[in-house]
């Protein structure tokens, strides 16, 4: 269980401090709102993630077991394109303009609508975390749990952790975030590495 709830952790945090359209409109809220104002939306993946998690199990759930190694395979691949597009960010690392100002009325819904039409969401899904789901809770339900606990509280508090950084704005926020960005490219990297190997061994 402790395996998969570090597992859950280590792509959740890869995942979260990568620059993408999601953590953009978290930077751009936080800057133009303040924290305060901005920090629900950290909550958006708990709402946005729950049909496309149904949608990919669904699907998961009737196709052969071979199939679901591929996938894995396929997986470990992405994430490795992944951690290659990180180490790159990494490099070139510019901290994101802040986007036009919003109101906050509905702060947690366009949150949860910009992730939901994010397809970063939908692909960790069915290559990385749907087959890794699916693997837990067939071999133990509580492996799945863990993994979901371990992905979505470490989520949701990177998330926050990025609001309260462009929320204090000065230098610190852009510093950190290419740091942040590089221990990403190395967690990618390693997780893509296991899930290749775990992956290739089921297969042969």
């Amino acid at each position: 269980m402790l395996g998969y709830l570090v597992m859950g952790m280590t792509y959740a945090f890869a995942a979260a401090v990568q620059p993408g359209p999601f953590q953009s409109y978290l930077a751009s809220q936080a800057l133009s709102l303040g924290w305060r104002r901005t920090l629900p939306a950290a909550l958006a993946p708990l709402i946005s993630d729950g049909p496309i998690i149904l949608l990919v199990l669904l699907v998961l759930s009737r196709v052969p077991g071979w199939l679901q190694n591929v996938l894995q395979v396929a997986g470990g691949a992405f994430l490795l394109y992944l951690a290659f597009g990180a180490w790159k960010a990494w490099r070139e690392y510019t901290p994101g303009a802040a986007g036009p100002v919003q109101g906050n009325q509905r702060t947690v819904l366009k949150a949860t609508l910009v992730n939901l039409l994010n397809p970063n969401p939908y692909l960790a899904w069915s290559l990385v975390m749907g087959p890794l789901l699916l693997k837990g809770w067939n071999e133990a339900p509580a492996n799945g749990v863990a993994l979901l606990v371990g992905f979505y509280a470490t989520m949701v508090a990177c998330q926050a952790v990025i609001i309260l950084l462009f929320s204090a704005a000065g230098g610190l926020g852009p510093r950190l975030g290419r740091i942040l960005v590089g221990v990403s490219a190395l967690a990618l990297a390693g997780f893509g590495l296991y899930e290749l190997w775990t992956g290739i061994t089921a297969i042969f």
